[in-house]
Order: C-alpha cells, then structure tokens, then sequence
C-alpha cells in the first residue's frame, strides 16, 4: 500500500483536542477503536465518498467508516443496492462487506467532540486526503456526505467554492476532470426529519453510478 493511502497512524498526535478527546474516550469506551479511522476500500476505486469524521459510537467504535452509526444503516445497504458493494451489511467490519470501485474516507479521521471538528482539524487533516486523492490512479468521481466535506474536497483539489456551491443532487465538473457529487449527509438527523430520504440517496448514488460507464 502506498504512503497516501495508509493515512494518519491510529495515535495521530497532530490535533490536541482530538487527541485529549481520544484519550477520554479510551477510558470510557476501552473496548473501541478509538483512534485515527483508516479509509475502507481498493486503492483503484473510481469512486471516493468522503464523510466528515467518525461517529462516537460509529467508527470510532468499530474502526470502519460508517460502520456502526445511524448514516451506515442508509449508507452501506444503498451501496449493495446499486451494485458498489457486496456481501451483507451487519454494522461490524467483520460482516465481509466488500466495496466494488468505491472507497469510503473521511475529512477529518479522529472523532471530534460533538461531531464538530475545529476549522483547524479540518485543514490539518485535509494533507491525509490529498495524498490519498493523488494516490487514487484511477479515480473518476468523489461523493460528497454533506457540505463540510463538499467544502474540503474543494479546499483539497485547491479550487474556489464560490464556483462550485454544494447543492445536493449536483454534479460538479471540476477541472482536474474529476466529477464532484454532492449529497446531504445520510445522518438520523436528516432521515428523521426528511430533509434526505432514502429515496432521494439512492437517487444520488445511481447517478453517479452511473458515471462509471
């Protein structure tokens, strides 16, 4: 596996805050992961979804994103759906879940207290997914979870925001050829109260889909 895209080792001492909130976290939850969570996924994917950080209870617990929280009981079963993923979904990263052409990573890789990671653990983070983008040969699309991880994508790939505004359902034309896909943050939150619905994901997740082809 090459440099870019092993990530931030599990005891990643770059953000104080996170790192004292890991700390806390060991000793309450000991039998979590609790540490820098790795991306999941073939380094020749097409596809990249970016979150942005780990769930208290969700990766950080199990040590895979997504897996264990609300977003992956919406996340994971739409990749099956569709033909990105196979196997059964079981909120363990043992379960045998394989990824076919996608990647799952986060912007931020260590849980931040209240799921809000500082604008300073978004930037220092953001080197993790550069080099994890430049390390991805074959990468044709990013999925975007939500506009703090739109908005990092953009700030890893150096381009404007302004010039691509997050807007769920869109598909950005980038540049670097690259198309960014924007979809709201499959949270509880969002299901619960309709902003996304399951419906509207698998929408989402079709149409990059079908970028593919």
């Amino acid at each position: 596996m090459s440099a870019g895209l092993k990530g931030p080792a599990k005891n990643c001492a770059l953000c104080p805050r996170l790192v004292s909130f890991r700390d806390k976290n060991a000793d309450t939850y000991p039998d979590f992961f609790n540490g820098a969570v790795p991306a999941f996924g073939a380094a020749d994917a097409w596809l990249l979804i970016v979150g942005l950080a780990p769930g208290l209870k969700g990766a950080n617990r199990t040590g895979r994103p997504f897996t264990g929280d609300y977003a992956g009981e919406l996340l994971y079963p739409t990749l099956l759906k569709t033909g990105l993923a196979k196997g059964s979904y079981k909120a363990a990263p043992d379960d045998g879940v394989v990824l076919k052409g996608c990647r799952i990573t986060n912007a931020v890789r260590c849980v931040p207290p209240e799921n809000k990671p500082t604008p300073l653990e978004q930037k220092t983070c953001r080197d993790f997914l550069v080099a994890e983008m430049k390390a991805m040969s074959k990468l044709k699309a990013i999925l975007s979870l939500g506009q703090i991880s739109h908005n990092a994508v953009l700030s890893t790939l150096g381009v404007r925001k302004v010039s691509f505004p997050f807007k769920h359902g869109a598909l950005h034309q980038l540049p670097n050829g690259i198309t960014l896909a924007d979809s709201y943050h499959c949270s509880r939150y969002n299901v619960n109260t309709r902003v996304l619905t399951p419906e509207m994901f698998e929408t989402v997740v079709a149409n990059v889909k079908a970028l593919a082809t």
